[in-house]
């Protein structure tokens, strides 16, 4: 008989047994993070969520522009929730807290660049460990996205959006994209590679809007919503 054989097989089913027990405890970690945040978000009101890069300086021209469009959302009523770090994410916050808004943040953490910006409500700051219930907090609770430049998370963000509202998993809602030289190149894409391959149809550019101004931008989702109720997307 080869023991050293047993000892590994018995060693590999501990470990596997040890995997499942954690797989089945993580369900209530993850449980309390929708519990959180639903408890939390739906005491807060209508807000517009800001997303774009966390590496944009304060001296960007987008920076301003993203502190500007939450100034004057706020002043149509709309609170700010952004995904609580720096660059256009501290801009949203700053600009609803320093026109007397509401300023939520849904920070989580990440390597180099995530921290929660000091412009975040105090009662209005929650964290979060998994991206897919952050960005579940973001699509029941924002009641429309302004995505300005950003990279891989701020697409991640756009395109999730866009596929659930294409497919009619959520209610309809604004969903604006700051920065018409920015997204042109990824817009003339879905034309000349998606539609011209029929992957996608030419109704689905009715879903987003393109802008360049903050008065554009909020303009849309405030018409939106003379004609439609706020409430939750799911």
């Amino acid at each position: 008989m080869d023991y050293s054989e047993i000892l590994k097989k018995v060693i590999d089913d501990r470990k596997w047994n040890y995997i499942k027990a954690n797989d089945s405890w993580s369900v209530f970690k993850i449980m309390s993070e929708f519990v959180n945040g639903y408890e939390t978000l739906s005491r807060i009101g209508p807000c517009v969520a800001i997303f774009g890069s966390a590496r944009i300086s304060e001296d960007n021209p987008y920076y301003q522009k993203a502190e500007e469009t939450a100034a004057k959302l706020v002043e149509k009523g709309f609170g700010i929730i952004t995904g609580g770090g720096p660059g256009i994410m501290e801009a949203g916050n700053k600009g609803a807290h320093e026109a007397g808004g509401k300023s939520v943040g849904l920070n989580i953490v990440l390597p180099h660049e995530q921290h929660s910006n000091p412009y975040i409500d105090s009662d209005k700051s929650i964290n979060f460990d998994y991206f897919y219930i952050r960005k579940t907090m973001f699509t029941r609770y924002a009641q429309g996205f302004i995505a300005f430049p950003g990279g891989f998370g701020t697409l991640d963000e756009l395109s999730e959006a866009l596929t659930l509202m294409q497919t009619d998993k959520i209610a309809n809602f604004p969903i604006v994209m700051f920065g018409s030289e920015f997204w042109k190149p990824l817009i003339d894409w879905f034309k000349s590679t998606l539609l011209k391959n029929k992957m996608i149809h030419e109704t689905d550019f009715d879903i987003f809007h393109v802008v360049d101004n903050a008065d554009e931008a909020v303009s849309i989702i405030d018409d939106f919503y003379k004609k439609s109720e706020l409430k939750p997307n799911f």
